[in-house]
Formats: C-alpha cells, structure tokens, sequence
C-alpha cells in the first residue's frame, strides 16, 4: 500500500469530498459488526475442513489483489486497466501453455468457471449452428443450464463405472443426434473423475465434433500428471492440447481468491465472433488482422491461417463487460512465486493428489467404509457401509447423514465434510451391493486439497470410523 501510495503522489493533491468522509468511530464500528457476521463461516483456512471445494488463497495473491484494488482497474476496456490488462496477457499465456497450446490461442481470465463454461459453449453453438452439445450425467449441472440459456439442445451422455463418460456410449451417437460438441471433464465436481479425453478427443477428430474441456476444477493437476509420485494416467491429460477450448478455475487450485476463472480457445480466430458496434471501449483491429479475417471468414475449416491479434485488447473479446483488473495482478503475482510447474505450484498439487490416495488406502485397509472409486484427483468418496456388506440406499444414507453430524459437532476435534447424493444408476455401477429403494443415496465426500492435509489423511479416515461406530 505503501507503493500504490507513493505512486498516487505523482499527481496534484487534492481535498476529498466531504459527502464521502464518515467519522472514525463509525468506521470501526462497522468493521467490528462485519467481523462479528464473519464468524458464522465455517473453517475453511484449516485442514480440518475437508468438504466443499475451498481452498485459502495465498497471502502473496491476497496482498496483490489489494494493492491493485486500491487503484480498481477495470479490464474491460483497454484505457481502464492498461497495466492488468498487459498481466493477464502474460497469465493467460502461461496457462495455455501449461495445457499445451501453442502461439494461436486466445483466452481470458473470467469472474468464474461456469462464466468461461458459458463462453466456451457460445462459441461452439456459433461455430456449430443448429447441432446439439453432449456432456455426461457426471458433468457440471451447469452445462444444462448454459445450454438452455444459450437454446441449443443436449444429449446426455451414460458413465462407466468410474463417473468418466462411457466410451461405448459416446461411439453410439450416430448422425442422427446431430451433435457438433462434445464436453469432457477433467475432475468432476462429485468424484473428481477424469474422462477419457485422449480417446474422445480422436473419436471426435474423426466424427468432426468439437471438444471443449471443462478442467475448472482439475486443470491445474495437468502440472503433475506425468509425476510417478501422483500415480495419474498422464494420457488424457497430454490431450487437453487437442481439445477446441479449456475452462480452468485459478481460485481452485491456483491459490486465487475468488472470482478468478479463465477461458482458452486454440484457435485465436473465435476473436472475431465478438465483433461489435461499441463507441467508447474500442473494438481494435490492424489492417493485416482485418485482412486475415477476409480471407478466412471461415472458422470451421482449419487453425492454419492465424490472424493478428496484436492489436485487440482481452476484455473487447469477453461475454463479461466489467472485469476486476486485481483478479490478474494477484494471478501474475502468485505465478511469479509459483510458477507452473513441478518445483512452483505443482509440489502443493502433489500433497493433495498423495491425500486422497492416502485416504483411500486407510479405507480400504480399515473395511469399515467403502470408497465409491479410487480417487483420480485429490476428492474421496465414502459409502457408511463395509465393502461388500448388503445395505439399501435409504439405510446408507442414514448412516452417512449421522457421521456428517457427528464428526461436525465433535467439541473436541471437529471434523467439516461435505455431502454428495450419488445417483442410482452411477451408484449401480460403482456399488453392487447396494439395494437401490431411494434415487439418489447420500455419502460422504471430502475434497482434499490443501497441502496440509497429506499428513492428516489417515487421521481422517479413523475420525469417520469412529463415528461410524458411534451409530
């Protein structure tokens, strides 16, 4: 703050408003209020917090975002925020090469994954007018949701056995289901189950689909996957670069606060599918970008004729007008720390992805739950029942509901887990010993992604078998 002061002093001081001064006390008082409400969250800073996906930022993000925030530049038109605007340049460069795309590519940070989700699945409707968009039962709700927003219809897609899109399912779609674009998922929200992109992404060369990648949550596990240690199938990971567009959630994995999501495309010529008639935020194009268009109004063909794109600045290129400019100051920071690969942030990726391996091997050892599958990211999934032992979906969830409370309300130690309502015909699949007399049964599900919690798997996994025998 004290930079960010020094840098305001270049220009003439000035008297604040008077309608904008508020007396001290009052200040203080409001901040004591606010931090009063503010105890009514859980702990989501401690590893003891193994539920929903949140990981803390960074104090390094955290600092930058608020040194940028006192400026408040606004990356959506080029003179609001020329500075962030010149660091998500760089940051979104660095994340398309970490999933392997090349110099053609284009992207942008977004306010969040399911905003970059949207994007992506606007520009393949553009580019595949009148045809369907597919996407698994296991895929991100809000995949339906988009398409609805967007009017173009979907098919879903059936799962194997381990929440990945099923293959067979997908070779099934012949011509009459007029789909154009399949999504593929790199870490489902459940079970963090990766699909095959390697085999969907050559199936959908030959089929003439588009392929979007929704690696919001798992994207960044693409630093790790060829890592012996983290004991992943590098494959479907090496093709991301293969896949037509990529969402990816830095305030995920990427230690950002939120909202800090990012859209990629490989194919920098979708830049002209956002042209617009705008009189104050300068939609810029050079003669020889204005040429390339010309002469390749067709995005469909092939990537071969690359446009420049010098001269248009990101947020001309975006379905978001206002952008927070600190969301890439605290990304460009943070990198700079971490860089993207094994010796930056990929050593915290591999803490988490050896906690949720640990954790399954406790269960699996204990026999006194049951992991759903075994884990492909850093998320584990328990049934309150042994393996193998008969229980109907309605008494599993039972058991699974009481274990949430308990270890919840444990004065001594408590334990913060989250909850996931498996559906029937996963959970057939995955769990043939299940009685199936409920839609849905409720297990438990712990997402384990703070680094911290490798050295405290095992102590998890004892914690909801000693509630379980509680019951």
């Amino acid at each position: 703050m004290d930079g960010v002061a020094a840098w305001e002093s270049r220009w003439q001081p000035f008297e604040r408003d008077e309608s904008l001064e508020i007396p001290p006390e009052r200040a203080r008082a409001a901040l004591a209020e606010l931090i009063e409400r503010l105890e009514d969250n859980y702990p989501f800073f401690h590893p003891d917090y193994a539920g929903q996906m949140l990981r803390p930022p960074h104090p390094v993000a955290l600092a930058a975002y608020a040194a940028a925030a006192r400026i408040n530049p606004n990356n959506h038109a080029l003179d609001g925020g020329p500075a962030t605007a010149k660091l998500e340049l760089e940051v979104v460069a660095q994340l398309a090469t970490m999933f392997g795309y090349g110099p053609g590519h284009l992207g942008h940070l977004t306010s969040s994954g399911t905003i970059g989700n949207l994007e992506a699945l606007w520009v393949a409707s553009r580019l595949k007018p009148g045809t369907k968009i597919a996407f698994s039962t296991e895929a991100h709700y809000t995949h339906a949701r988009m398409c609805e927003l967007l009017g173009v219809e979907t098919v879903t897609l059936a799962v194997d056995r381990r929440g990945r899109i099923d293959m067979d399912a997908l070779r099934a779609l012949g011509a009459s289901r007029n789909v154009g674009t399949i999504v593929v998922t790199a870490g489902t929200t459940a079970a963090g189950a990766v699909d095959p992109i390697h085999e969907i992404a050559e199936l959908a060369c030959e089929r003439g689909w588009r392929v979007h990648a929704d690696a919001a949550y798992g994207g960044f596990f693409a630093i790790v996957a060829g890592d012996p240690q983290a004991k992943m199938d590098p494959a479907p990971w090496r093709a991301l670069k293969d896949c037509d567009s990529i969402v990816v959630d830095p305030h995920k994995h990427g230690l950002q606060p939120y909202g800090c999501g990012c859209v990629l495309f490989a194919d920098e010529r979708v830049a002209e599918l956002y042209r617009h008639e705008s009189p104050y935020t300068y939609y810029i194009e050079s003669p020889r970008s204005a040429e390339a268009r010309r002469s390749n109004s067709s995005l469909r063909s092939s990537r071969s004729a690359k446009a420049d794109r010098s001269m248009i600045h990101l947020g001309e290129i975006s379905l978001e007008c206002s952008r927070a400019g600190a969301a890439a100051a605290a990304l460009w920071t943070t990198l700079r720390c971490f860089p993207l690969d094994s010796s930056g942030l990929g050593g915290s990726l591999l803490a988490s992805r050896q906690a949720a391996l640990a954790a399954y091997d406790c269960a699996i050892a204990g026999e006194r739950i049951t992991p759903i599958v075994a884990p492909e990211l850093d998320i584990i999934a328990l049934l309150a029942a042994a393996p193998g032992e008969p229980i109907s979906a309605a008494a599993a969830s039972r058991r699974a509901e009481a274990i949430f409370e308990l270890c919840e309300s444990d004065a001594r130690a408590p334990l913060y887990l989250a909850k996931w309502h498996l559906p029937e015909a996963f959970g057939r699949l995955a769990l043939p010993n299940v009685t199936w007399d409920a839609p849905s049964c409720t297990v438990l599900r712990s997402v384990l992604m703070k680094p911290e919690q490798r050295q405290r798997a095992p102590a998890l996994v004892a914690r909801i078998e000693k509630a379980m025998n509680g019951l």
